[in-house]
Protein backbone atom coordinates (compact mmCIF):
# COMPACT_ATOMS: atom_id res chain seq x y z
CA UNK A 1 0.00 0.00 0.00
CA UNK A 2 1.33 3.19 -0.37
CA UNK A 3 1.69 6.16 2.44
CA UNK A 4 -0.34 9.49 2.16
CA UNK A 5 2.93 10.82 1.68
CA UNK A 6 4.24 8.86 -1.75
CA UNK A 7 0.76 9.91 -3.23
CA UNK A 8 0.95 14.20 -2.29
CA UNK A 9 4.43 13.95 -3.42
CA UNK A 10 4.30 14.85 -7.02
CA UNK A 11 4.78 18.66 -7.40
CA UNK A 12 5.43 21.65 -9.90
CA UNK A 13 6.84 22.95 -13.10
CA UNK A 14 10.50 23.14 -14.28
CA UNK A 15 10.53 26.79 -13.80
CA UNK A 16 11.59 28.60 -16.88
CA UNK A 17 11.11 25.61 -19.53
CA UNK A 18 8.43 27.78 -21.76
CA UNK A 19 10.12 30.70 -21.58
CA UNK A 20 11.11 31.27 -25.26
CA UNK A 21 14.88 32.95 -25.16
CA UNK A 22 16.07 35.01 -27.84
CA UNK A 23 19.30 33.36 -29.50
CA UNK A 24 20.36 35.89 -31.92
CA UNK A 25 19.15 39.10 -33.80
CA UNK A 26 17.48 39.47 -36.96
CA UNK A 27 18.41 39.93 -40.64
CA UNK A 28 17.92 41.70 -43.80
CA UNK A 29 19.00 41.37 -47.34
CA UNK A 30 17.51 42.91 -50.46
CA UNK A 31 17.81 41.36 -53.94
CA UNK A 32 20.21 43.12 -56.04
CA UNK A 33 17.50 42.86 -58.54
CA UNK A 34 15.07 44.64 -57.17
CA UNK A 35 14.72 47.92 -55.77
CA UNK A 36 12.56 51.11 -54.60
CA UNK A 37 9.64 50.71 -52.46
CA UNK A 38 8.16 47.64 -53.97
CA UNK A 39 11.84 45.81 -53.09
CA UNK A 40 11.27 42.09 -52.54
CA UNK A 41 13.23 41.51 -49.01
CA UNK A 42 13.48 38.97 -45.93
CA UNK A 43 14.29 40.10 -42.44
CA UNK A 44 14.80 36.76 -39.72
CA UNK A 45 14.23 36.38 -36.16
CA UNK A 46 14.60 33.59 -33.64
CA UNK A 47 14.13 32.13 -29.96
CA UNK A 48 14.87 29.07 -28.31
CA UNK A 49 12.71 27.48 -25.90
CA UNK A 50 14.65 23.90 -25.96
CA UNK A 51 18.21 22.57 -25.75
CA UNK A 52 18.27 21.77 -29.07
CA UNK A 53 14.93 23.34 -30.87
CA UNK A 54 14.90 26.92 -33.20
CA UNK A 55 11.79 28.51 -33.84
CA UNK A 56 12.79 31.09 -37.06
CA UNK A 57 10.60 33.68 -38.07
CA UNK A 58 10.93 34.60 -41.39
CA UNK A 59 8.89 37.62 -42.12
CA UNK A 60 8.33 38.34 -45.94
CA UNK A 61 8.31 42.13 -47.63
CA UNK A 62 7.08 41.29 -51.13
CA UNK A 63 4.31 43.10 -52.99
CA UNK A 64 2.92 40.28 -54.00
CA UNK A 65 2.35 36.41 -53.04
CA UNK A 66 5.67 34.46 -52.61
CA UNK A 67 5.87 31.19 -54.56
CA UNK A 68 7.73 29.26 -52.21
CA UNK A 69 10.80 29.59 -48.94
CA UNK A 70 14.07 27.68 -48.70
CA UNK A 71 15.48 26.80 -45.03
CA UNK A 72 18.88 25.59 -44.89
CA UNK A 73 19.67 25.16 -41.39
CA UNK A 74 22.93 25.13 -41.40
CA UNK A 75 23.22 21.13 -40.41
CA UNK A 76 22.86 19.46 -43.61
CA UNK A 77 18.86 19.37 -44.05
CA UNK A 78 16.68 22.03 -45.41
CA UNK A 79 12.95 22.58 -45.27
CA UNK A 80 10.87 23.94 -48.27
CA UNK A 81 7.59 25.52 -47.95
CA UNK A 82 5.29 25.81 -51.10
CA UNK A 83 2.94 28.86 -51.74
CA UNK A 84 3.30 30.83 -49.00
CA UNK A 85 1.72 34.21 -48.60
CA UNK A 86 3.61 37.38 -47.90
CA UNK A 87 3.68 38.34 -44.71
CA UNK A 88 5.41 35.65 -41.40
CA UNK A 89 6.28 32.67 -41.20
CA UNK A 90 7.09 30.72 -38.60
CA UNK A 91 9.31 27.45 -38.82
CA UNK A 92 11.23 24.99 -36.18
CA UNK A 93 13.69 23.03 -36.60
CA UNK A 94 15.60 21.04 -33.88
CA UNK A 95 19.42 20.35 -34.31
CA UNK A 96 21.24 16.59 -32.71
CA UNK A 97 23.72 18.54 -30.98
CA UNK A 98 24.75 22.14 -29.41
CA UNK A 99 26.67 24.35 -31.45
CA UNK A 100 26.31 27.70 -33.84
CA UNK A 101 24.75 27.20 -37.25
CA UNK A 102 24.13 29.99 -40.02
CA UNK A 103 20.69 29.62 -41.12
CA UNK A 104 20.26 30.43 -44.50
CA UNK A 105 16.48 31.64 -46.20
CA UNK A 106 15.68 32.01 -49.74
CA UNK A 107 12.25 32.58 -51.48
CA UNK A 108 10.62 33.57 -55.02
CA UNK A 109 7.39 35.26 -54.76
CA UNK A 110 4.93 34.49 -58.11
CA UNK A 111 6.26 37.55 -59.96
CA UNK A 112 9.97 35.97 -60.42
CA UNK A 113 11.29 37.82 -57.72
CA UNK A 114 14.02 36.53 -55.19
CA UNK A 115 15.10 37.53 -52.12
CA UNK A 116 17.73 35.91 -49.32
CA UNK A 117 19.02 36.33 -45.94
CA UNK A 118 20.98 34.46 -43.11
CA UNK A 119 21.10 34.48 -39.83
CA UNK A 120 23.58 33.29 -37.16
CA UNK A 121 22.34 30.93 -34.30
CA UNK A 122 23.06 29.47 -31.24
CA UNK A 123 21.37 26.51 -29.33
CA UNK A 124 20.22 27.06 -25.85
CA UNK A 125 21.64 23.78 -24.23
CA UNK A 126 25.35 23.23 -23.51
CA UNK A 127 27.65 20.13 -23.89
CA UNK A 128 30.07 19.16 -21.69
CA UNK A 129 34.19 19.15 -22.04
CA UNK A 130 35.78 16.68 -19.30
CA UNK A 131 39.27 18.56 -18.04
CA UNK A 132 41.95 16.81 -16.01
CA UNK A 133 40.87 17.71 -12.09
CA UNK A 134 42.56 20.81 -11.05
CA UNK A 135 42.17 23.24 -8.13
CA UNK A 136 40.50 26.77 -8.85
CA UNK A 137 40.43 28.13 -5.45
CA UNK A 138 42.34 27.11 -2.04
CA UNK A 139 41.79 30.11 0.79
CA UNK A 140 44.65 27.86 2.72
CA UNK A 141 47.34 28.73 0.21
CA UNK A 142 46.01 31.88 -1.79
CA UNK A 143 45.02 30.20 -4.83
CA UNK A 144 42.15 31.74 -6.45
CA UNK A 145 42.27 33.92 -3.69
CA UNK A 146 43.67 35.77 -0.97
CA UNK A 147 45.13 33.79 2.08
CA UNK A 148 42.75 33.28 4.50
CA UNK A 149 39.34 31.83 5.88
CA UNK A 150 35.90 33.66 4.25
CA UNK A 151 34.59 35.65 6.96
CA UNK A 152 31.12 34.80 8.47
CA UNK A 153 28.33 35.03 5.67
CA UNK A 154 31.18 36.35 3.44
CA UNK A 155 31.67 34.87 -0.23
CA UNK A 156 34.61 34.24 -2.41
CA UNK A 157 34.74 35.26 -6.13
CA UNK A 158 36.01 32.33 -8.51
CA UNK A 159 37.31 33.87 -11.67
CA UNK A 160 36.24 31.78 -14.58
CA UNK A 161 36.26 33.89 -17.73
CA UNK A 162 39.92 34.80 -18.85
CA UNK A 163 41.02 31.68 -16.80
CA UNK A 164 43.24 30.16 -19.17
CA UNK A 165 41.74 26.18 -18.57
CA UNK A 166 38.40 27.55 -20.20
CA UNK A 167 37.58 28.66 -23.66
CA UNK A 168 35.45 31.70 -24.00
CA UNK A 169 31.75 31.36 -24.02
CA UNK A 170 32.02 28.79 -20.87
CA UNK A 171 28.11 28.64 -19.97
CA UNK A 172 28.42 26.25 -16.58
CA UNK A 173 31.36 24.88 -14.79
CA UNK A 174 31.30 21.21 -12.81
CA UNK A 175 33.03 21.82 -9.41
CA UNK A 176 34.06 19.85 -6.38
CA UNK A 177 33.20 22.16 -3.47
CA UNK A 178 34.98 21.56 -0.05
CA UNK A 179 34.39 23.66 3.15
CA UNK A 180 37.14 22.75 5.92
CA UNK A 181 38.83 24.14 9.28
CA UNK A 182 35.02 24.97 10.10
CA UNK A 183 34.23 25.53 14.28
CA UNK A 184 30.54 26.46 13.78
CA UNK A 185 27.60 24.88 11.71
CA UNK A 186 26.68 26.69 8.48
CA UNK A 187 25.96 26.06 4.87
CA UNK A 188 27.73 27.03 1.58
CA UNK A 189 25.44 28.15 -1.40
CA UNK A 190 27.62 28.25 -4.79
CA UNK A 191 25.85 30.67 -7.21
CA UNK A 192 26.45 32.86 -10.41
CA UNK A 193 28.15 36.20 -10.74
CA UNK A 194 29.02 38.23 -7.45
CA UNK A 195 26.17 40.74 -8.62
CA UNK A 196 23.54 38.37 -8.98
CA UNK A 197 20.68 37.30 -6.93
CA UNK A 198 21.81 34.42 -4.23
CA UNK A 199 19.37 31.16 -4.22
CA UNK A 200 17.89 30.37 -1.08
CA UNK A 201 19.20 26.73 -2.08
CA UNK A 202 22.30 25.53 -0.26
CA UNK A 203 25.20 22.78 -1.95
CA UNK A 204 26.29 21.54 1.14
CA UNK A 205 25.98 21.30 5.08
CA UNK A 206 28.74 21.44 7.61
CA UNK A 207 29.52 21.18 11.59
CA UNK A 208 32.18 22.13 13.77
CA UNK A 209 35.14 20.20 13.25
CA UNK A 210 33.91 18.82 9.60
CA UNK A 211 35.78 18.93 6.15
CA UNK A 212 33.05 18.23 3.84
CA UNK A 213 32.87 18.51 -0.21
CA UNK A 214 30.07 17.92 -2.62
CA UNK A 215 29.89 18.27 -6.30
CA UNK A 216 28.48 21.47 -8.23
CA UNK A 217 27.14 22.30 -11.42
CA UNK A 218 26.77 25.92 -11.39
CA UNK A 219 26.79 28.14 -14.42
CA UNK A 220 28.88 31.54 -15.01
CA UNK A 221 27.62 34.44 -14.06
CA UNK A 222 27.38 37.59 -16.33
CA UNK A 223 30.84 39.12 -14.71
CA UNK A 224 32.26 35.94 -15.27
CA UNK A 225 32.72 34.75 -12.03
CA UNK A 226 31.15 31.96 -9.43
CA UNK A 227 29.89 33.11 -6.24
CA UNK A 228 31.07 30.59 -3.15
CA UNK A 229 29.11 31.57 -0.10
CA UNK A 230 29.82 31.17 3.82
CA UNK A 231 26.55 30.88 5.24
CA UNK A 232 27.81 30.58 8.52
CA UNK A 233 28.29 32.06 12.19
CA UNK A 234 32.60 31.74 11.98
CA UNK A 235 34.77 32.03 9.13
CA UNK A 236 35.96 28.88 7.29
CA UNK A 237 38.03 27.64 4.26
CA UNK A 238 37.15 26.90 0.77
CA UNK A 239 38.67 25.01 -1.56
CA UNK A 240 37.11 24.33 -5.33
CA UNK A 241 38.17 21.49 -7.45
CA UNK A 242 37.40 21.18 -11.85
CA UNK A 243 36.67 18.87 -13.62
CA UNK A 244 35.06 19.98 -16.63
CA UNK A 245 32.81 23.03 -17.99
CA UNK A 246 29.83 23.45 -20.36
CA UNK A 247 29.76 25.26 -23.43
CA UNK A 248 27.14 26.15 -26.27
CA UNK A 249 29.17 23.94 -28.64
CA UNK A 250 28.88 20.47 -30.19
CA UNK A 251 31.41 18.57 -27.43
CA UNK A 252 29.83 15.51 -25.07
CA UNK A 253 26.33 14.79 -24.14
CA UNK A 254 24.64 13.20 -21.73
CA UNK A 255 23.48 10.05 -21.49
CA UNK A 256 21.63 9.04 -17.68
CA UNK A 257 21.72 5.30 -16.52
CA UNK A 258 19.81 3.45 -13.94
CA UNK A 259 22.38 3.31 -11.15
CA UNK A 260 24.99 0.87 -11.75
CA UNK A 261 27.44 -0.81 -8.74
CA UNK A 262 31.01 -0.76 -10.78
CA UNK A 263 33.28 -1.14 -7.83
CA UNK A 264 33.26 -2.89 -4.33
CA UNK A 265 36.08 -3.88 -2.25
CA UNK A 266 34.16 -5.74 -0.17
CA UNK A 267 32.80 -8.44 -2.48
CA UNK A 268 35.30 -7.68 -5.15
CA UNK A 269 33.24 -6.07 -7.88
CA UNK A 270 35.49 -4.61 -10.67
CA UNK A 271 38.45 -5.18 -8.69
CA UNK A 272 40.04 -7.47 -6.01
CA UNK A 273 38.17 -8.26 -3.13
CA UNK A 274 39.55 -6.43 0.42
CA UNK A 275 40.03 -2.57 1.66
CA UNK A 276 42.28 -0.15 -0.21
CA UNK A 277 45.52 0.18 1.27
CA UNK A 278 46.57 3.28 2.05
CA UNK A 279 48.34 5.34 -0.17
CA UNK A 280 47.01 3.20 -2.14
CA UNK A 281 45.06 3.16 -6.06
CA UNK A 282 42.82 0.53 -8.11
CA UNK A 283 41.89 1.13 -11.74
CA UNK A 284 38.92 0.02 -13.20
CA UNK A 285 37.32 0.26 -16.85
CA UNK A 286 34.27 2.40 -17.20
CA UNK A 287 33.94 2.72 -21.23
CA UNK A 288 32.70 -0.09 -23.00
CA UNK A 289 31.06 -1.59 -20.28
CA UNK A 290 27.25 -1.99 -18.87
CA UNK A 291 26.06 -0.03 -21.91
CA UNK A 292 28.79 2.75 -21.73
CA UNK A 293 30.37 3.50 -24.96
CA UNK A 294 33.98 2.99 -26.07
CA UNK A 295 33.90 6.71 -26.91
CA UNK A 296 32.83 8.09 -23.51
CA UNK A 297 34.56 10.84 -22.58
CA UNK A 298 33.76 11.03 -18.67
CA UNK A 299 31.49 9.19 -16.45
CA UNK A 300 29.11 10.68 -13.38
CA UNK A 301 29.63 8.49 -10.28
CA UNK A 302 28.46 8.10 -6.94
CA UNK A 303 31.93 7.56 -4.45
CA UNK A 304 31.34 6.10 -1.09
CA UNK A 305 34.18 4.95 1.48
CA UNK A 306 33.39 2.58 4.13
CA UNK A 307 35.20 0.75 7.07
CA UNK A 308 37.99 3.30 6.94
CA UNK A 309 40.79 2.72 10.25
CA UNK A 310 41.99 6.71 10.09
CA UNK A 311 41.37 10.09 8.91
CA UNK A 312 41.94 10.26 4.70
CA UNK A 313 40.47 11.08 1.15
CA UNK A 314 39.89 9.50 -1.68
CA UNK A 315 40.96 11.18 -5.31
CA UNK A 316 39.49 9.94 -8.53
CA UNK A 317 41.33 10.81 -11.90
CA UNK A 318 41.44 9.47 -15.25
CA UNK A 319 44.11 6.73 -15.87
CA UNK A 320 47.49 7.24 -17.55
CA UNK A 321 47.85 10.54 -15.50
CA UNK A 322 49.38 10.95 -12.49
CA UNK A 323 47.34 12.08 -9.43
CA UNK A 324 46.18 15.59 -8.93
CA UNK A 325 46.51 17.15 -6.12
CA UNK A 326 42.62 17.47 -5.45
CA UNK A 327 40.64 15.09 -3.21
CA UNK A 328 36.76 13.60 -4.20
CA UNK A 329 35.64 13.42 -0.40
CA UNK A 330 37.28 13.21 2.69
CA UNK A 331 36.51 10.77 5.81
CA UNK A 332 37.51 10.32 9.78
CA UNK A 333 37.61 6.76 11.36
CA UNK A 334 34.51 4.10 11.15
CA UNK A 335 32.89 6.95 8.85
CA UNK A 336 30.67 5.57 5.26
CA UNK A 337 30.58 8.95 3.93
CA UNK A 338 29.55 9.58 -0.33
CA UNK A 339 30.09 12.07 -2.80
CA UNK A 340 29.00 12.43 -6.69
CA UNK A 341 32.34 13.11 -8.77
CA UNK A 342 32.36 13.67 -12.57
CA UNK A 343 35.29 12.42 -14.00
CA UNK A 344 36.99 12.40 -17.37
CA UNK A 345 37.81 8.69 -18.85
CA UNK A 346 41.29 8.06 -19.93
CA UNK A 347 42.29 7.33 -23.43
CA UNK A 348 42.34 3.14 -22.04
CA UNK A 349 38.67 4.17 -21.20
CA UNK A 350 39.48 3.45 -16.73
CA UNK A 351 39.58 5.61 -14.05
CA UNK A 352 41.65 5.45 -11.12
CA UNK A 353 40.96 5.81 -7.62
CA UNK A 354 43.68 6.91 -4.68
CA UNK A 355 43.33 6.12 -1.06
CA UNK A 356 45.07 9.17 0.29
CA UNK A 357 44.99 8.05 3.70
CA UNK A 358 47.59 6.16 5.52
CA UNK A 359 45.05 2.93 6.52
CA UNK A 360 43.28 0.86 4.35
CA UNK A 361 39.31 1.42 3.97
CA UNK A 362 36.69 0.53 1.25
CA UNK A 363 35.47 1.79 -1.40
CA UNK A 364 31.98 1.90 -3.33
CA UNK A 365 31.25 3.32 -7.12
CA UNK A 366 27.86 3.45 -8.31
CA UNK A 367 27.74 5.07 -11.40
CA UNK A 368 24.80 7.18 -12.86
CA UNK A 369 25.75 8.19 -16.52
CA UNK A 370 28.19 9.14 -18.69
CA UNK A 371 29.80 11.70 -21.57
CA UNK A 372 30.17 11.16 -25.23
CA UNK A 373 30.24 13.18 -28.15
CA UNK A 374 26.87 10.64 -29.22
CA UNK A 375 25.29 11.79 -26.64
CA UNK A 376 22.49 14.18 -27.44
CA UNK A 377 21.44 15.59 -24.02
CA UNK A 378 22.43 18.97 -23.84
CA UNK A 379 22.82 21.02 -19.91
CA UNK A 380 19.83 23.47 -19.48
CA UNK A 381 20.18 25.56 -16.12
CA UNK A 382 17.45 26.97 -14.19
CA UNK A 383 17.15 29.36 -11.27
CA UNK A 384 18.22 27.19 -8.55
CA UNK A 385 14.96 26.97 -6.13
CA UNK A 386 13.69 24.49 -3.39
CA UNK A 387 11.39 21.26 -4.84
CA UNK A 388 11.10 20.00 -1.90
CA UNK A 389 11.57 20.52 2.11
CA UNK A 390 9.70 18.13 4.13
CA UNK A 391 10.45 20.27 7.25
CA UNK A 392 8.15 23.42 5.82
CA UNK A 393 5.39 23.20 8.18
CA UNK A 394 2.55 23.68 4.91
CA UNK A 395 3.48 20.67 3.72
CA UNK A 396 1.18 17.61 3.97
CA UNK A 397 4.05 15.31 3.61
CA UNK A 398 5.92 15.08 6.73
CA UNK A 399 9.06 12.62 7.25
CA UNK A 400 10.14 10.37 4.77
CA UNK A 401 9.36 7.26 6.82
CA UNK A 402 11.46 4.62 7.52
CA UNK A 403 12.06 2.09 4.65
CA UNK A 404 10.17 3.83 2.58
CA UNK A 405 10.43 6.19 -0.66
CA UNK A 406 8.30 9.31 -1.89
CA UNK A 407 8.18 10.38 -5.19
CA UNK A 408 8.55 13.70 -6.72
CA UNK A 409 7.63 14.70 -10.46
CA UNK A 410 9.58 16.97 -12.05
CA UNK A 411 8.78 16.93 -15.52
CA UNK A 412 6.29 19.23 -15.80
CA UNK A 413 5.15 18.06 -19.24
CA UNK A 414 8.72 18.43 -20.98
CA UNK A 415 9.68 15.90 -23.52
CA UNK A 416 13.21 14.71 -24.00
CA UNK A 417 14.88 15.12 -20.73
CA UNK A 418 17.36 12.57 -19.56
CA UNK A 419 18.11 13.71 -16.28
CA UNK A 420 17.70 16.20 -13.52
CA UNK A 421 20.69 18.00 -11.56
CA UNK A 422 19.78 17.90 -8.15
CA UNK A 423 21.06 19.04 -4.63
CA UNK A 424 19.86 16.24 -2.25
CA UNK A 425 20.04 16.54 1.47
CA UNK A 426 18.64 14.77 4.74
CA UNK A 427 18.56 16.18 8.12
CA UNK A 428 16.97 14.96 11.28
CA UNK A 429 18.15 11.73 11.49
CA UNK A 430 17.70 9.19 14.04
CA UNK A 431 19.61 6.17 12.88
CA UNK A 432 22.16 5.36 10.31
CA UNK A 433 21.54 4.94 7.35
CA UNK A 434 21.74 5.97 3.37
CA UNK A 435 19.21 7.53 0.63
CA UNK A 436 18.48 5.96 -2.93
CA UNK A 437 16.97 8.08 -5.57
CA UNK A 438 15.85 6.43 -9.08
CA UNK A 439 13.51 6.97 -11.94
CA UNK A 440 10.05 5.66 -11.19
CA UNK A 441 8.64 3.33 -13.35
CA UNK A 442 4.78 4.63 -12.82
CA UNK A 443 3.39 8.02 -14.15
CA UNK A 444 1.93 10.48 -11.71
CA UNK A 445 -1.31 9.35 -13.88
CA UNK A 446 -0.64 5.94 -11.71
CA UNK A 447 -0.40 7.61 -8.41
CA UNK A 448 -3.27 9.93 -8.90
CA UNK A 449 -5.66 6.80 -10.01
CA UNK A 450 -4.06 4.60 -7.55
CA UNK A 451 -3.15 1.73 -9.67
CA UNK A 452 0.76 2.47 -9.52
CA UNK A 453 2.90 -0.32 -8.23
CA UNK A 454 5.74 -0.35 -5.62
CA UNK A 455 9.14 0.16 -7.18
CA UNK A 456 11.55 -2.07 -6.75
CA UNK A 457 14.02 -1.23 -3.68
CA UNK A 458 17.74 -0.09 -5.31
CA UNK A 459 20.50 -1.53 -3.85
CA UNK A 460 23.14 1.72 -4.97
CA UNK A 461 23.26 5.02 -2.27
CA UNK A 462 23.32 8.19 -2.86
CA UNK A 463 24.53 9.45 0.59
CA UNK A 464 25.08 7.92 3.69
CA UNK A 465 24.49 9.45 7.25
CA UNK A 466 24.85 8.90 11.11
CA UNK A 467 22.27 9.52 14.00
CA UNK A 468 22.26 13.63 14.37
CA UNK A 469 23.94 14.44 11.14
CA UNK A 470 22.50 16.59 8.44
CA UNK A 471 24.10 15.18 5.14
CA UNK A 472 23.70 16.80 1.39
CA UNK A 473 24.92 15.87 -2.07
CA UNK A 474 24.45 16.29 -6.09
CA UNK A 475 22.55 13.85 -7.69
CA UNK A 476 22.38 13.79 -11.58
CA UNK A 477 18.59 12.02 -11.33
CA UNK A 478 17.72 9.86 -14.34
CA UNK A 479 13.68 11.26 -15.50
CA UNK A 480 13.21 7.47 -16.23
CA UNK A 481 10.02 7.21 -18.79
CA UNK A 482 7.96 9.54 -16.98
CA UNK A 483 9.74 12.46 -15.30
CA UNK A 484 8.91 11.33 -11.99
CA UNK A 485 11.94 10.12 -8.96
CA UNK A 486 11.98 7.99 -6.53
CA UNK A 487 13.66 9.30 -2.82
CA UNK A 488 14.03 5.98 -0.72
CA UNK A 489 14.81 6.15 2.87
CA UNK A 490 16.87 2.93 4.08
CA UNK A 491 17.03 3.16 6.81
CA UNK A 492 15.46 2.32 10.06
CA UNK A 493 14.58 5.70 11.16
CA UNK A 494 12.54 8.58 9.90
CA UNK A 495 14.16 11.77 8.04
CA UNK A 496 13.77 15.01 6.64
CA UNK A 497 14.61 15.54 3.00
CA UNK A 498 15.17 18.69 1.47
CA UNK A 499 15.67 18.87 -2.55
CA UNK A 500 17.01 21.83 -4.61
CA UNK A 501 16.97 21.81 -8.26
CA UNK A 502 19.81 22.61 -10.32
CA UNK A 503 18.97 22.17 -14.04
CA UNK A 504 18.45 19.12 -15.89
CA UNK A 505 19.63 17.75 -19.62
CA UNK A 506 17.65 17.89 -22.50
CA UNK A 507 17.98 16.04 -25.77
CA UNK A 508 15.25 17.88 -27.72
Amino acid sequence: MFSAALVAAGIGLVPGVAQADPVSGGGRAVSAADTGAEAFAIELGSTSDTAHGITLTTALNTPGSAHYVSVDWGDGTTDVVQDVAGGELKSAHVYKKSGPYTVKVSAEDAAGSQAAAELKVVTRGSDFTPIAPSRLLDTRSGVGAPIGKVPAYGSAALKIAGNTKFPAGVTAVALNVTVTNTTAGGHVTVSPGMNEPRPITSNLNYEAGQSVPNMVIVPVGADGSVQIHNGGWEAVDLIADVTGYFTRTSASGYTSMAPARFVDTRSGIGTAQGRLRGYGSIETRMAGREGIPAGATAVALNLTVTNPENFGHLTVYPSGREAPSTSNLNFKPGQTVANSVIVPVGTDGKIKILNGGWTPADVIVDVVGYYSPAGEAAYMPVTPYRALDTRDPDSTLGKVTARDYLHLALGGGVTGVEAYVLNTTVTNTTGDGFLSVAPDPNSMGDYKRRTAVVPPRPVSSTLNWTTGNTVPNLVQASAGEHGVVDFWNQSFGDVDLIVDYFGYYESK
